[in-house]
């Protein structure tokens, strides 16, 4: 991970960011909404619903935890002009769009930035903490493989 921190990036000055609540990350391509076993009692009452309601009812089981079940048009389950549970959101959405998918390259995150309207907008995010989110989230957004390539480099 050390090497990683003393890396170049092209966010090396940092990037703004606040999430604009805009569903444009929660809509669109289907995809892993991971949502970790520790979350999953967290978002159930928030719900006010029974963990094995919730688990049935809005997920399906993927590696160590779940993911989010969505509508046939690719939109989070629980997007419904807007987000229905975003105070308790899984970690994931959390961190978005800070995941190494979108990092990878200057060019990927010029595509990202037409996507999103909150980037650009709110707080700074220094390269340390663009990094720790990054991490954070590697184990639900990206296979070993595409992780064992990062640390050779």
């Amino acid at each position: 991970m050390k090497r990683l921190f003393n890396r170049s990036y092209f966010f090396d000055q940092g990037i703004h960011f606040e999430c604009q609540q805009c569903g444009v990350c929660c809509t669109g391509d289907p995809g892993i909404i991971f949502v970790g076993k520790e979350e999953v009692t967290c978002i159930a009452e928030y719900l006010s619903v029974r963990v094995s309601f919730f688990i049935e009812k809005y997920l399906y089981p993927i590696k160590d935890g779940y993911s989010i079940r969505e509508h046939e048009d690719g939109r989070c389950f629980f997007y419904e002009n807007g987000c229905t549970i975003y105070p308790v959101r899984p970690h994931q959405c959390k961190t978005y769009p800070f995941w190494f998918e979108n990092l990878r390259s200057a060019k990927k995150w010029k595509r990202i930035c037409k996507e999103c309207p909150g980037i650009g907008c709110g707080p700074l995010y220094s390269k340390e903490q663009i990094l720790e989110l990054v991490h954070s989230n590697m184990d639900a957004v990206v296979t070993p493989e595409s992780y064992m390539r990062i640390n050779e480099n």
